[in-house]
């Protein structure tokens, strides 16, 4: 298994993979607001609708899902693709949900952070202590964009706070092996940033041309964007790049490690699974496929 392999075709624009024990992937479809589950055998279930726009998700230590919510998106058809842009009349929010898969329900557990708006909540990943980052990749208009952060909250919907501000477009969130550090992709200037944490929920910023920052890491040079991102056991950062279509994968270094490429343009995100985690789960955007192959290297087991 060294070259792609479709398991799953004709999805809403799919994001957010989520590699169960099973063999079955669950994903989101960002277009028509499905918790969709696609077996190993290519069967397609789908499970809860959240609304709006559901994004990246992760299991919590509680083993309820945690979804970024979006708050949903306009979509205009291209190039054979179906892709999102724009914020619809429909739009009231981003929000934090927590579904529980086995009743269906959702529940809303944050919309803002303190007197800050969640605009369009992206990607998440839960850390060692229980609590969870997340990215907010903001709405926009035509003459007109969010300009938003990093989050870190826990799941009994009691704290929710931005850590890091401003970001532009921010998007894929990780952490290291070690766990001390946190990787951040920037969409369309398809820049990479790490944030060294100094405790649950913290990080220790520094000068930078933007004020307090982080430490940049990778840009793709030519027209890119990034997407969301997974990290493998050895610290490289894989992250899914739009337009120079494919897995990018950075060491923690900055150097370039490998591209590897796929026939969408508007590859959306990578995750791990496999009794090795050498089995890397791809969406496809555009085209609407959950595509896998061997990895080269294991992927990082995720704390929750």
């Amino acid at each position: 298994m060294d070259e792609w392999i479709t398991m799953a075709a004709g999805l809403g624009f799919p994001e957010g993979p989520v590699a169960c024990a099973d063999g079955s992937v669950l994903l989101v479809e960002i277009e028509t607001g499905w918790i969709t589950r696609v077996h190993d055998d290519g069967r397609v279930e789908r499970l809860v609708q959240t609304g709006g726009g559901p994004n990246g998700m992760a299991f919590g230590p509680d083993g309820m899902l945690y979804v970024c919510n979006n708050g949903g998106c306009l979509w205009r058809d291209w190039n054979g693709m179906r892709l999102p842009h724009g914020t619809p009349e429909s739009y009231r929010s981003g929000s934090i949900q927590r579904v529980d898969l086995a009743t269906g329900t959702v529940e809303e557990i944050y919309t803002s952070a303190g007197e800050v708006p969640l605009k369009g909540p992206n990607d998440i990943v839960f850390d060692a202590s229980g609590g969870f980052w997340f990215t907010d990749n903001g709405k926009g208009t035509p003459r007109q964009r969010s300009v938003t952060g990093v989050f870190y909250a826990t799941t009994d919907g009691s704290s929710c706070r931005e850590v890091i501000f401003p970001l532009d477009n921010p998007n894929g969130v990780g952490i290291s092996p070690d766990g001390r550090t946190l990787y951040v992709s920037e969409t369309p200037p398809a820049r990479l940033w790490a944030y060294e944490i100094s405790a649950p929920g913290k990080v220790a910023l520094q000068p930078g041309l933007r004020g307090m920052s982080g430490r940049f890491v990778y840009s793709t040079p030519g027209v890119a964007a990034y997407d969301s991102l997974a990290m493998e056991a050895c610290g490289n950062i894989c992250i899914a790049t739009i337009g120079h279509a494919g897995i990018t994968v950075i060491a923690s270094d900055g150097a370039l490690v490998e591209h590897v490429p796929t026939d969408d343009p508007f590859t959306t995100n990578i995750a791990f699974g496999g009794p090795d985690l050498q089995t890397a789960y791809v969406t496809l955007g555009g085209t609407g496929r959950l595509v896998k192959r061997r990895w080269p290297r294991p992927g990082l087991a995720l704390a929750a």
